[in-house]
């Protein structure tokens, strides 16, 4: 065991302390209940600032814009800027700032070379008349290159004997074909039987024998209801009409597609179309 020696005199020390320290704690109880409570959140030293008064902030406002106002000369007050007036360009001006040259080259398919040769006067007529373009064949790569000339008028018409000439290559008659030369709301469209369903063997081609019909019944019928002109490419499907017509079209192949009979696809063309006379008056 460690034995601790205390000293006597400390230890009356600290008893005196304690004593000292007890009669201040009940000082300190009696004086609260006589004095008043004092709020502990605020700072004796910390001085509340002075606001400014709203009146003095209103005159010096009122003080500077009236200096502004006594700079400014009423002789002197900027007029709103009248119209513009350009002069009128002369014709050297706007012939040098004519349709820049291009060239496009439209691909021709090897079954579709004979058919172009045939009618070559019926294709490079409308493009020369129509739309002011220079047509050639160019029989060695099997294309038909356009350009234009000093006599076109359109930024479109290369795009527009571009979408004549392609529609031609995909199996469409001439005189249908001339329509997206006249019209500006016609499309091609063109799909396969693939993209619908994958069909194989006698399947593929008795949905190649439903869009069809006897005789090309059912395409007949589409191509009447719906307003547009289809061409059947083995298993490929090109559609031309207008973005509505082709959406009709090309539902109801879709559903031949499928396995829906003729009859199914005949009555929802028959609604179809009753609807589009009814917008049409």
């Amino acid at each position: 065991m460690v034995v601790t020696h205390i000293d006597a005199a400390a230890a009356s020390t600290t008893r005196k302390k304690a004593r000292r320290s007890f009669t201040k704690k009940k000082a300190t109880k009696g004086n609260s209940e006589t004095a008043p409570i004092k709020p502990l959140d605020v700072d004796e030293d910390m001085e509340p600032v002075p606001l400014v008064d709203e009146s003095l902030e209103s005159n010096l406002d009122t003080k500077e814009d009236d200096e502004l106002m006594i700079d400014i000369d009423p002789n002197h007050v900027p007029q709103p800027p009248s119209l513009p007036s350009f002069p009128v360009l002369p014709a050297s001006a706007i012939q040098s700032t004519s349709l820049k040259s291009e060239t496009r080259r439209i691909p021709i398919p090897p079954h579709r070379m004979t058919p172009i040769k045939k009618d070559w006067i019926n294709i490079f007529s409308p493009l020369t008349e129509i739309l002011g373009l220079q047509v050639r064949m160019n029989v060695q790569r099997r294309c038909v290159e356009i350009r234009t000339s000093k006599h076109t008028k359109e930024i479109g018409a290369v795009q527009k004997g571009v979408d004549f000439v392609k529609a031609y290559s995909l199996g469409f008659d001439v005189n249908d074909a001339i329509a997206l030369l006249r019209l500006d709301d016609l499309y091609l469209d063109s799909f396969e039987i693939k993209d619908v369903k994958t069909l194989h063997g006698d399947h593929l081609s008795r949905a190649i024998g439903r869009i069809a019909g006897q005789d090309g019944k059912t395409k007949f019928t589409i191509e009447n209801a719906s307003r547009t002109r289809i061409v059947l490419a083995d298993t490929k499907i090109h559609i031309m009409g207008s973005f509505q017509n082709i959406k009709i079209a090309r539902d109801a192949i879709v559903s031949l597609i499928l396995g829906s009979p003729p009859g199914k696809v005949y009555a929802g063309l028959r609604t179809v179309s009753s609807r589009m006379k009814q917008r049409a008056l």
